[in-house]
Parts: C-alpha cells; structure tokens; sequence
C-alpha cells in the first residue's frame, strides 16, 4: 500500500516539474508577425517624433573672396576634418555679391510647446540669422537664447503656441546593442528618419569638444543631422547627433551623439543662467597605463594621475600632489582622465567634494572646495600630452643653463632638457620629445646627466621607470618598462 502511494507520489511530482518546465518554454513566434510588430514600432516613433523636429538654417555674411562657389556650410563645418572635401565640392551655388552668405545647415528639436528648440552650438555659431523650419514647411525667425561650444549644445527661441514636443529619455540606461533611430535634415532633406545601434556608450578622447562622453552609433548620420534628436524604441531623446568619423566624406558607421542626460544639464544651466557653470579642480590630469600603474605599485589602470597642480588652485589647498592618482570622485570609481574631467565639470563651484586617492601604494580621502571653471583658471590648468609606452631609450640630454631653466620656470640644476630623440630608440617609443625636461625619475630629482644614467641604470633592475616631464607649460609622467 505504502509503495503504491510512493509511486503515484512520484508520478504527480514529475508531471507536475513536467508542466512546468512545458510553461516555461514559449511557444515559436511567427516571424512575419515579429516582422511587423517591429515595423509599426518604427513607424510609431517616426510618427511620434517626426513632427517635433525642425530644419535650421543659420546665415551671415562673408567678405568675397575668388573661386569661392563652394556650400560654405560644408567648408566650413567645425568638424570637416571627419569629411573629404570630394564630397563637398558636389554643392556648388553661384558667388553673390558682396561675398557669398555662410550658410549653416542642421537639427534641432522642441523641448516646449512655446518654442523652446535644442540643436548643436556649431550650427548657430557667430550666426547673424537664425532660421527653424518646422515639418509643415512653415519658418520662424529664431533667437539665440544661449550658447556652450564645450559641450557643443544650443538653445533657441521662436515665437509660436502649440508646438509638438519631444520627451527626454535617460541615456545612462542605453546599452550596448540597443536600437536607436535619428530623426533630422540630411543634405537639407527634411524629415529624414535612419536607424542603427547603440555601438558604444562613454567615447571619450575623441577630440571634438573639451567635455566628452559619446553615445556611438552606426545609424546613418551626416551633415545636415547635426543637433537632432538620437531615439530609444519608447520614442524619447536619449542623445543629440553632432558629428561622424569618415575617411569617404559620408556615412561609415561611426556617428556620435551627445547623451541626454549631459544635454540636460547643460539646458538648465543655460536656462538659469545664460551660460554653463563648470567645477575647477585645478589639476593636470592623465590616463594610466600598465607602466606608469605599475611604477606606483598599483595593480590597474583605474584613475586619473595627477601630473601638475596649479598653484593656488582648489587641489593645492587640499593637499593633493603630484602623483597621486584619483580614483574615486563622490564615491564614483574614476576609470580615466576624461571621466574624472566630467564629473568635476558638472559640479557646481562651491560645492564640497570627496575624493579617494591612491598614494605611495596607500588610498587616503581628501576633501576639496570646488571652484569656477574661467577661461584663465582653464588656461592655468592646460592640456597634457598622452603618453606612450615603449621599451627603449635612444635620446640626447643636455644640461640647463641658468637663464633657460629661469626661462621655463624652473631653478637651477632642476632638470636636463632632451636634445634629440632618435626615431627607433626607446626614448621616442615611450613619447619623448626634444624640448621636453625631465624633472625626476622614479620620485628622485635630476639635475645632471650622470646622475640620471644612474637613475635608469637602477630602474633596470625593477624592470620600469617613471619619468616627471615638463613639457611647454604642462608636466607629465611617463613610465616604461625596461630590458
């Protein structure tokens, strides 16, 4: 008895794991029907959006010059060097008189029902005349509520009721392999809607503005797409198209977009305050690579080196020296130079900041008042070259006389100066340069050339060194490993 209710026991158990498991698994799709639930998702957005982006046209006067028939706006489209100019001479127009017209052409899109437009800063730049079309053909003469080239963003103004309107998607969800589609006015052709995918998210180092965070994507971009909206599958702005990378003059598959979240915030501060209010740290700072990490006994790449501290800056009243190395912002882990760069920029000056640094292979806090980011605190800061590894040395030194170390800032006996850099020795591999001032090797200063031949010739029992370089007005470190 008692072994045949263990065997209906069992038998119920399996059938009911069995209908389980059958549940779980859904039935195949019909793939036509998959087909066309995709096609009217696109069809849905484009209709949903379509309306609420416009064409702009921005013109101003030039003075003449000969054999000048070229579309200005390609010639003298900020990023042109992603353009050949093969494709450009394709739009021709008659010279006027007096100077031809300089004719920006791009994007933009409604943030408000009373006309309230965001597009790129290139395509408004020094415009004297600002020109939205809107999808029923209709234009406005718009004005130019404020302006940031750093960040490439622009807002505008027409004077009109009832406009349709775009919604902000939040591009810190976008992931990698996500469908996007760009709505804009390609080579002046309204209305035009492409389609791709998110390539990649957080592109920095790309040289095209001083704060960089890119959506990458391959859905077909060019001029004429700059400043519209990039759109998730909810139909809502997760980016703003600005600029490709093409070796062809046209689309290649690499396009990027400004996030949303960062166009946000630029929004509102233009909005509050007619400019952008950025935080100063007041450091130099670099990526790392496996030598230089390993020459401060850290076991990643992870951070940002600080290379200079500008002298009464936020960072000197802190404590914070060079050679530390940053990695945590707020209670951010920093990956890089240009994420730290944007998180300090995105403070708002006055404001507290803790900061986690890596220092003689120990991580202390350090808290810091950031300050306002100015055109001369910016200029005091300056911009340091990326290093590059390499595994020989191959240059010439010579000592600094008094009057050029005074010259670069420096005392005397501070320092020896690269004469020369053979093309194939290690010197030139690990990114020296003539001109350059070494400063110190592996911590420990340099002030003639004997003692720096000791200097390397201890390093190579480690197998790696790490270089202090003045370099113009900017210091770096530079480290490699060594045979």
């Amino acid at each position: 008895m008692i072994g045949r209710l263990c065997m209906k026991l069992v038998v119920s158990v399996l059938f009911v794991f069995t209908f389980l498991a059958a549940s779980a698994i859904p039935a195949a799709a019909d793939p036509a029907s998959v087909i066309q639930d995709l096609n009217q998702a696109y069809v849905q957005i484009a209709e949903k959006v379509s309306p609420a982006v416009v064409n702009i046209s921005s013109t101003r006067k030039a003075p003449a010059s000969a054999g000048e028939d070229m579309e200005p706006f390609f010639k003298n489209f900020p990023f042109h060097q992603f353009f050949g100019d093969d494709m450009f001479k394709q739009f021709k127009r008659p010279p006027r008189s007096g100077g031809p017209a300089q004719v920006a052409m791009g994007s933009g899109f409604i943030l408000s029902s009373d006309g309230l437009i965001m597009t790129n800063a290139h395509v408004v730049k020094d415009m004297e005349q600002i020109t939205v079309t809107l999808p029923g053909k209709k234009d406005y003469k718009a004005k130019l509520l404020g302006s940031d080239p750093e960040s490439d963003i622009a807002l505008i103004k027409i004077d009109a009721k009832d406009l349709p309107t775009v919604a902000w998607g939040d591009s810190s969800k976008l992931r990698v392999g996500e469908i996007v589609i760009a709505v804009g006015n390609p080579f002046g052709l309204s209305g035009t809607v492409t389609s791709g995918i998110v390539s990649a998210t957080g592109r920095t180092n790309v040289g095209i503005i001083d704060y960089e965070d890119f959506i990458q994507t391959d859905a077909p971009i060019n001029p004429g797409n700059s400043g519209g909206p990039l759109i998730n599958i909810q139909g809502k702005v997760v980016g703003i198209t600005t600029a490709i990378a093409t070796r062809s003059g046209g689309y290649m598959g690499v396009g990027f977009a400004i996030p949303s979240n960062s166009a946000k915030l630029v929004m509102e501060e233009l909005t509050k305050y007619g400019k952008v209010k950025r935080g100063l740290l007041g450091v130099n700072i670099q990526d790392l690579n496996e030598s230089l990490a390993k020459s401060f006994g850290k076991t990643d790449v992870n951070g940002a080196l600080v290379a200079q501290v500008v002298p009464g800056s936020p960072a000197e009243k802190a404590g914070i020296k060079p050679g530390d190395i940053i990695v945590e912002f707020n209670n951010k882990p920093i990956s890089g130079a240009a994420e730290l760069k944007n998180l300090v920029g995105q403070t708002e000056p006055g404001h507290a900041a803790k900061l986690k640094i890596f220092r003689d292979k120990k991580t202390i806090d350090v808290d810091v008042s950031i300050s306002e980011r100015t055109a001369k605190a910016a200029a005091a800061v300056g911009q340091a070259a990326t290093p590059e590894v390499s595994k020989e040395f191959g240059v010439t030194l010579e000592a600094l006389s008094p009057e050029a170390a005074s010259q670069l800032g420096l005392k005397p006996g501070e320092g020896i100066r690269i004469k020369e850099v053979s093309p194939d020795g290690q010197g030139a591999r690990i990114g020296l340069k003539a001109g350059d001032v070494i400063l110190d090797a592996d911590g420990k200063p340099v002030a003639d050339v004997a003692g720096f031949s000791k200097d390397v010739a201890e390093a190579k029992k480690n197998g790696i060194i790490r270089l202090k370089i003045q370099r113009d007005s900017a210091t770096i470190y530079v480290g490699a490993t060594l045979e």
